[in-house]
């Protein structure tokens, strides 16, 4: 039998020439879940033999990866904010750059009642991690997929949150019953921004596994988040706040959509520099 760190190394080995792959990192989690240990265990016992069944599911794990198949997939998981959240396949993977969406919701918060929503919820990353850091926060989260919403039932189970409702529908559709015509605090969304003709460039870890319909709205790729700003404005109080990530280079072209119901327009960088993040605040 092979021990931990024997099949660390020779998982490592396969990955390496995965493009755009961690081979270390990528190697290791796959081992965490197969063998079922903990980062402590991986490092302090690194001569624990493992038994051939699990060296068996190992190693298929990694040819599934080395068929480009996403990691999250592969482990049922994705970090974000902190936090782990279920990811199963179909369903939109959170990217790290999406946490400043959080993060600006957090720094605008009054720390009163609020009424937040999240267009697009996907596996419910962005409102599960805004209710845990607001808790006063009455949250809703609304998706066409069904399939996206059972899986950000079960995150917020998991996390023991509790105070999100989630929707099913097409943008506002599903609001509209609940009487939040102008009562919405904040409108968040990672909505899909990415063009037809940037989804062709696209690697296969994204265009053959990711869902299509959460990255590509339409030819231009801000078919979305046109709809998505002049829809808001029903139901957001005056001063309130919608925040949305973008894509690269779309910034004027998006900002060049709000017109005098709007004011405040800003944009903010993400790590890399990248204009990601527009947050605009409905005129009084």
């Amino acid at each position: 039998m092979s021990t931990v760190y024997e099949l660390f190394l020779k998982g490592k080995s396969r990955l390496k020439t995965l493009p755009q792959a961690q081979p270390s990192l990528e190697a290791k989690l796959l081992l965490l879940k197969c063998a079922s240990l903990c980062e402590e265990e991986f490092v302090s016992e690194p001569e624990k033999e493992i038994s051939k069944k699990v060296e068996h599911a190992y190693f298929e794990l990694i040819a599934k990866r080395r068929a480009r198949i996403p990691l999250a997939y592969l482990t049922g998981y994705k970090e974000f904010w902190s936090k782990h959240f279920h990811i199963f396949p179909g369903v939109f993977i959170p990217r790290p750059e999406t946490e400043l969406l959080v993060e600006k919701v957090v720094e605008l918060s009054s720390r009163k009642n609020e009424i937040l929503v999240d267009i697009g919820t996907g596996c419910g990353n962005i409102a599960i991690s805004l209710a845990s850091e607001l808790p006063w926060a009455r949250v809703y989260g609304t998706d066409i997929s069904r399939k996206a919403l059972r899986v950000a039932e079960l995150n917020a189970k998991f996390h023991g949150i509790a105070s999100i409702t989630f929707l099913y529908g097409d943008l506002f559709f599903s609001l509209k019953k609940l009487a939040l015509h102008e009562k919405c605090d904040f409108i968040v969304s990672n909505p899909p921004y990415v063009s037809e003709k940037e989804w062709m460039r696209l690697g296969p870890e994204i265009k053959e596994f990711e869902p299509k319909q959460a990255l590509v709205p339409g030819r231009t790729g801000l078919e979305f988040v046109g709809r998505l700003i002049r829809e808001s404005l029903p139901f957001l109080k005056p001063a309130a706040y919608l925040l949305f990530e973008i894509g690269r280079g779309q910034a004027r072209k998006v900002v060049s959509q709000f017109d005098s119901r709007w004011k405040d327009i800003k944009i903010f960088n993400d790590l890399r520099g990248i204009p990601r993040v527009i947050v605009a605040c409905k005129a009084k």
